[in-house]
């Protein structure tokens, strides 16, 4: 499983989102783009589908902007990536609650299949947004000069 870029600017995105819209306050895409240094048209295809999924509200307008739908403890990794990148299974046979592959019986690589996917899902459906952000905020406090 590769996360792609679209998939780690997601996370970025909401992290800048939860950190900037306090107490309901809407941010730009453009100061996003500018803190972040990602193209904003990029940030508009992502931001997007997030707003899709009822992760983030947008408001039109000159004072708009985006603001999270919800508490940064309340989405995880898993939940804003699968938006993003679709399934996080590591191999086609496990992306669906059942499995169709008429060879699972006698597959010797099924059991390191299925223990990748629960480490997988066992990381990002336990790590929030919230985690990250204190992460984020940890990571400021270790600069050297």
């Amino acid at each position: 499983m590769k996360i792609s870029t679209k998939g780690r600017y997601a996370l970025r995105l909401m992290i800048d989102l939860a950190m900037h819209s306090t107490e309901g306050e809407l941010v730009r895409i453009k100061d996003i783009s500018e803190r972040q240094a990602i193209s904003d048209k990029y940030l508009e295809q992502i931001i997007s589908g997030l707003n899709k999924a009822g992760y983030v509200k947008s408001i039109r307008g000159a004072q708009g902007g985006y603001r999270l739908t919800k508490e940064p403890a309340q989405y995880t990794v898993g939940s804003i990536l699968r938006v993003i990148e679709g399934s996080l299974a590591p191999v086609a046979c496990l992306e669906d609650e059942v499995n169709e592959c008429e060879r699972q019986c006698n597959c010797a690589t099924l059991i390191l299949w299925k223990k990748l996917d629960e480490a997988i899902r066992g990381i990002v459906d336990t790590v929030t947004l919230e985690n990250l952000i204190e992460w984020e905020k940890g990571n400021a406090d270790n600069y050297v000069i």
